[in-house]
C-alpha cells in the first residue's frame, strides 16, 4: 500500500522497447497475438484477459538477486516465528485463530515446511522491496505468467528487442510439483487439484493440470465435495490420492465442516499429503508482519534478519486499544491511528483478494473513524503505507495508450528458495487481480546489449 506514487525514470531498454511499438504494425501485430494467445492459452481471469500490457516487466539481474536476497531472509525470520508459535500458546493466541484452525496448526504435516509454495507481496522503491503481505497458504499466478511469457515470447516485439538486449523470462510453475514432490517425500502418483467449482482461476488449474500430467504424474480437478476417504486412503472422484495440491482456502473450508471432513480425517491421519499444509495459516494472518514489526518480538531473530525486517517489513501492528512503539516512541495506538490516516492501511487479519482492506488516503476522516472501530471489534492490522512505483505501460484499448501504472513486485519461494515472481500492475491504489483492479505480466531479466 503507497505512502505516494514514484514515477522513475525510464532506463534505456524500455525506451528502446517503446520505440518497437511507435511503428503501427508492429503494435497492431503484437496486440494480435497477445489477445489470440490468451485466448488460445487460457490465461484469462473469467472472461476478461490477465494482461492488457504490450510490455513485459523488465528487471536487472542485479535488482532481482536484491529481491530474492530480501525475500529468502523474510523467509528464514517467518520460519523462526513459525517455531516459536507452535512451542508459545500465548504467542499464538496473538493470531486470533478459531479453535479448528489453532488444531490443525498443531497437528504434523508430515514434512518440515509449513509452506513449501508461498509468496511475499511487496513493492520496490529506491531499489528497495517492502512487503505488505505474505501469501502463505495457497499462492496463485505461476500458471498464469509462464503461459503468459509463451506469448511475448512470439511477440514481434520481442524478437525485435532481442537482437540488442539480452532478455531473459522468469518462469515458476514447473517447480511447484518439485516442491509437492519434495513434501510428499517418494514417488507422486496423483495429485488432486481442489478448490471449489465455478472459480475465475478454473484456468490455471486446467494449465497445472497438463503440466503435471505431460509430467508423468495423473491430475484431477476437483471440489472439496468430490472427496472420500475410507480404509485410510483419501480418494477424489473414487481415484486415489496422493498428494493434495490445496488451492481452497482453510477458512472456507472450515465454514462446511461436513464437506471438510473426508480432508481433514486423512490430513490428520496422515494419509496424504497436503500442499500447502494446514499449518500454513500461522503465517498467512495478515498479524504475522505484526509480529515481525514489533520490537516486542524482536528477541525472536537473528540480527541479521532483524536489520532485514526492519528494512523490509512497513511498520505493522495488530488493531487494539493500548501503547505501542512507532520508531523510538511510545503511542497510544488508537490516538495515532485517527490522527496518521493519510499514511496507513488496515486489514483484516484473514482474508484475500483486497477484500475489507481499508487506505486511509482514499477515505474521509468520519469513514476512517467508523473502519478503526470496526477493527477494534474484529481482527485487524494496522499498516504504514510504502512507496508504490509507478511506470508508464502501453496498454491495448482501442488502439495503443501509454498509463502510468502501479508496478507491484511478487517473489515466490519454494522451499525458502525464490524462484519466480508474479508482477501485476494497475491503475488502482489496490494492485489485486481478484479484486478486478489488476493485471499481470510476465518479468523477464534484461541485460545489456546482446
Amino acid at each position: 500500500m503507497a505512502a505516494r506514487s514514484v514515477v522513475t525514470k525510464e532506463p534505456a531498454y524500455v525506451v528502446a522497447w517503446n520505440a518497437l511499438l511507435a511503428d503501427g504494425a508492429t503494435a497492431a501485430a503484437c496486440a494480435e497475438t497477445l489477445t489470440q494467445g490468451q485466448r488460445d492459452g487460457g490465461a484469462m481471469w473469467g472472461d476478461r484477459p490477465l494482461c492488457v500490457s504490450l510490455r513485459p516487466n523488465f528487471v536487472t539481474k542485479r535488482q532481482y538477486a536484491a529481491n530474492a536476497a530480501a525475500s529468502e531472509a523474510l523467509y528464514g525470520a517467518l520460519g523462526r516465528l513459525e517455531r516459536s508459535l507452535l512451542r508459545d500458546d500465548e504467542l499464538r493466541r496473538e493470531l486470533d485463530l478459531s479453535a479448528e484452525e489453532d488444531r490443525l496448526a498443531l497437528a504434523d504435516p508430515g514434512f518440515t515446511a509449513a509452506s513449501p509454495s508461498s509468496r511475499l507481496d511487496g513493492f520496490v522503491s529506491d531499489g528497495v522491496i517492502r512487503y505488505v503481505e505474505y501469501n502463505a497458504e495457497s499462492p496463485a499466478g505461476m500458471a498464469y505468467n509462464d503461459v503468459l511469457v509463451k506469448i511475448f515470447d512470439r511477440l514481434p516485439a520481442m524478437r525485435a528487442f532481442r537482437k540488442k538486449y539480452r532478455a531473459r523470462p522468469v518462469r515458476a510453475a514447473s517447480k511447484q510439483l518439485t516442491a509437492m514432490s519434495r513434501a510428499h517425500g517418494r514417488k507422486v502418483g496423483t495429485i488432486a487439484i481442489v478448490d471449489w467449482t465455478g472459480l475465475p482461476t478454473l484456468t490455471e488449474f486446467q494449465m497445472f493440470q497438463r503440466a503435471f500430467t505431460e509430467s508423468g504424474v495423473k491430475t484431477l480437478i476437483c471440489a472439496p465435495e468430490d472427496l472420500t476417504y475410507r480404509a485410510g486412503r483419501l480418494r477424489a472422484k473414487g481415484t486415489p490420492i496422493d498428494v493434495v495440491y490445496r488451492r481452497v482456502l482453510l477458512s472456507e473450508l472450515l465454514a462446511k465442516p461436513e464437506v471438510a471432513r473426508p480432508l481433514l480425517k486423512a490430513y490428520l491421519a496422515g494419509d496424504v499429503t497436503v500442499v500447502n499444509s494446514l499449518r500454513a495459516k500461522l503465517l498467512h494472518k495478515k498479524m504475522s508482519l505484526a509480529l515481525l514489526s514489533d520490537d516486542r518480538y524482536a528477541r525472536l531473530y537473528t540480527p541479521p534478519q532483524r536489520r532485514a525486517i526492519a528494512k523490509h517489513v512497513p511498520w505493522t501492528r495488530k488493531v487494539r486499544e493500548g501503547h505501542t512503539t512507532y520508531g523510538d516512541k511510545v503511542i497510544d495506538l488508537t490516538e495515532f491511528v485517527l490522527r496518521n490516516r493519510e499514511r496507513l492501511v488496515l486489514k483484516p487479519n484473514d482474508e484475500y483478494g483486497g477484500k475489507g482492506v481499508i487506505l486511509g488516503w482514499t477515505v474521509d476522516k468520519t469513514e476512517w473513524e467508523q473502519a478503526l472501530i470496526g477493527s477494534l471489534t474484529t481482527s485487524s492490522v494496522v499498516q504504514e503505507k510504502v512507496p508504490v512505483p509507478r511506470e508508464p505501460f502501453p496498454v491495448v484499448l482501442d488502439k495503443v495508450h501509454f498509463l502510468d501504472l502501479s508496478v507491484d513486485c511478487d517473489p515466490y519461494l519454494f522451499w525458502g528458495r525464490v524462484g519466480g515472481v508474479l508482477t501485476r500492475l494497475s491503475s488502482s491504489a489496490l494492485l489485486n487481480v481478484t479484486a478486478g483492479a489488476g493485471s499481470v505480466v510476465p518479468t523477464y531479466l534484461v541485460e545489456g546489449a546482446a
